[in-house]
């Protein structure tokens, strides 16, 4: 195996334990803590993510969480993808996936805005000025 391999195959086994922490604690605090389901809103979201602690906890799962599924799609294109060619693009549509879906998803939580100016007052949580 290369030192490229073998760093693929630790991070995967490494990441698969933080990610199976992250995603109990996710769905804990999510479904299982306060009102369950029903308890997930707006509100909800906006005062989880209105503490620095939630934002890196939910941030860190989905770096993660794209960081080891594209590495284990990257290794399934390697396997299975005959020309060369084919196993470029398709890695390629895989890296541009990647990079949009985690630059959106860290804008979306580090530029959210849990008091947006003009919603209805009863969607939003407790701390917001507009209640």
């Amino acid at each position: 195996r290369t030192d490229v391999e073998l760093c693929s195959w630790l991070f995967m086994r490494m990441s698969g334990v933080v990610l199976v922490a992250l995603i109990t604690l996710h769905l804990v605090m999510n479904l299982v803590v306060g009102d369950g389901i029903q308890g997930v809103d707006f509100a909800f979201v906006a005062g989880k993510w209105a503490d620095p602690f939630w934002q890196v906890v939910d941030l860190t799962m989905l770096w993660l969480a794209m960081i080891h599924g594209t590495n284990g799609v990257r290794t399934v294109i390697n396997d299975h993808a005959r020309r060369d060619l084919t196993r470029y693009w398709l890695k390629m549509l895989l890296y541009l996936s990647f990079t949009v879906v985690v630059v959106l998803g860290t804008l979306v939580v580090l530029t959210f805005d849990p008091c947006p100016v003009g919603a209805d007052a009863a969607l939003l949580p407790d701390f917001c000025p507009a209640r």
